[in-house]
């Protein structure tokens, strides 16, 4: 029998803690045979709720205390000296000593990031870490970083981003030379500020598969299988996502409800509504990765339901499966060696 995969998640995190974290465990127990799940956390709470689903710590699920949570109010550098028996800090120390082999936490950002830097370090290599999400578009779904880690960032980050960006899809969608395109707003050469300019050199000049300039627009049009940019620019394009997805489920709601005939008419529609709306669920595509890390760590969004933290959870088995860290290393290792030849 093959080793299970075992996740350590911050059962504190998130807008609804151990009401969703416990349950968003236990749904992927029931899912996936091959992982464990250790939830840490205020025992008596998590307890509480592992009752409620007449289920006891044992076999696949396995309890640590952890004395303190890391609020969402909480700041970075607050978190990192203060909330050292925090369950977000212990989830991470888990995957330190071996004893997880991801963690997954809901919970504030950057406090996670924070964290996760200062006790798992970086690649060797590796300048800053990133955020990468998954997005849905018409050919399927894309892959976006940085989505928040880094508001200020150099060329020379970008091209990092990419090369990491480039290994994550690589190990995970079994693509074997993933396209990467540089957000810009155009396509054309003398559009973008001389960071991005610069930038845009550097990945010419790489092995990367880099195919040029990408739009927004061009996100949701799979144009590309990696979309790079800066913490800034990413975390708004995506906070933008969101607003338009309630926008379009807001007026659809509205059109369906406005009469009689709208109602039956959205009755008999209902089969593609569910459809459709099953493709574009963000929650189903609910976890992000910080990359570059010598340690995997996936960052659920806040307000996940169980649904959504289940996938995170899938999300930090797969990377867990393909080896991530050590493929963005030996990548990393390879890239450097051909800057210093040339």
């Amino acid at each position: 029998m093959e080793k299970l995969i075992t996740i350590a998640l911050d059962a504190m995190g998130g807008d609804h803690g151990p009401h969703v974290t416990v349950q968003a465990a236990l749904s992927a127990l029931r899912e996936d045979p091959e992982i464990k799940i250790i939830l840490v956390g205020d025992q008596d709470e998590i307890t509480n709720e592992l009752n409620k689903a007449n289920t006891k710590v044992g076999g696949r699920i396995s309890l640590q205390h952890a004395t303190q949570k890391v609020e969402m109010h909480d700041l970075p550098s607050f978190a990192l000296r203060n909330k050292k028996d925090s369950s977000m800090r212990v989830a991470i120390n888990l995957v330190k000593e071996g004893a997880a082999d991801s963690c997954v936490s809901a919970g504030n950002t950057g406090a996670l990031m924070a964290t996760s830097r200062f006790v798992l370090k970086m690649i060797s290599g590796v300048d800053r870490p990133a955020i990468i999400v998954t997005l849905p578009t018409v050919k399927g779904h894309t892959h976006v970083l940085d989505m928040g880690a880094n508001v200020d960032t150099s060329a020379e980050n970008l091209l990092e981003f990419a090369m990491m960006g480039s290994v994550l899809v690589s190990a995970v969608e079994s693509i074997e030379s993933p396209t990467i395109g540089l957000l810009n707003i155009g396509e054309e050469e003398i559009k973008g500020n001389e960071r991005v300019k610069e930038a845009a050199r550097l990945l010419e000049s790489s092995d990367l598969n880099y195919v040029g300039y990408v739009e927004g627009d061009d996100i949701y049009k799979g144009t590309v299988d990696v979309v790079v940019c800066d913490g800034f620019v990413g975390n708004v394009a995506l906070k933008t996502t969101e607003g338009v997805a309630q926008l379009i489920r807001h007026y659809m709601t509205q059109e369906f409800k406005r009469n009689f005939l709208t109602m039956v008419a959205g009755i008999i529609a209902m089969p593609v509504l569910k459809a459709f709306r099953k493709r574009i669920d963000p929650r189903r595509y609910n976890g992000a990765s910080l990359l570059g890390l010598q340690g995997i760590v996936i960052k659920s969004h806040g307000g996940a339901d169980v649904l959504s933290l289940t996938c995170a959870i899938q999300e930090a088995k797969l990377e867990v499966q393909k080896n991530v860290p050590n493929k963005i290393r030996q990548q990393l290792e390879h890239f450097l060696a051909e800057r210093q030849a040339v």
